[in-house]
């Protein structure tokens, strides 16, 4: 059974604090792939339906950065399936919450992995964009 690419989408919002940040009062790049992670395996664990791990994170390019006060949003969804794999595309964007224009922050592809129980690489279903916006989610994965 499939899953359509829309039902994997999620999305978070974080105001950066100053523990998230780096001397130069940004968001710390660590900190950023950190939340980037964990929307990733939220996204994979809502197509596998079990537990997914992170088996691989492609190029991370911060591309902006991140103020302290500024919120983050990041959004995620898994663009291809394979056996056991999850391609997971990561998107952040940074605003100032008393304004409406957001900037691209910073952007990666993971690829996850279902595991059961026992941690043993378990099959998932495929994905397929089933919608005008799911085909160009897809399609304009630069991974």
């Amino acid at each position: 059974m499939a899953v359509s690419v829309l039902d994997s989408y999620v999305e978070s919002t974080e105001r950066i604090q100053p523990n998230q940040a780096n001397n130069y009062e940004n968001t710390h790049g660590g900190e950023m792939v950190r939340l980037m992670d964990e929307l990733a395996a939220i996204a994979a664990m809502t197509v596998a339906g079990t537990t997914c791990v992170t088996a691989h994170i492609g190029s991370v390019d911060f591309r902006n950065p991140i103020p302290v006060g500024h919120v983050a949003t990041l959004s995620a969804y898994v663009y291809e399936t394979g056996t056991s794999s999850l391609g997971v595309r990561v998107n952040v964007e940074s605003r100032d919450p008393r304004e409406t224009e957001a900037v691209q922050a910073t952007s990666a592809c993971f690829t996850m992995v279902a595991v059961s129980e026992d941690d043993t690489p378990v099959d998932v279903p495929a994905v397929v964009p089933e919608t005008d916006r799911g085909e160009r989610l897809v399609e304009t994965v630069p991974c």
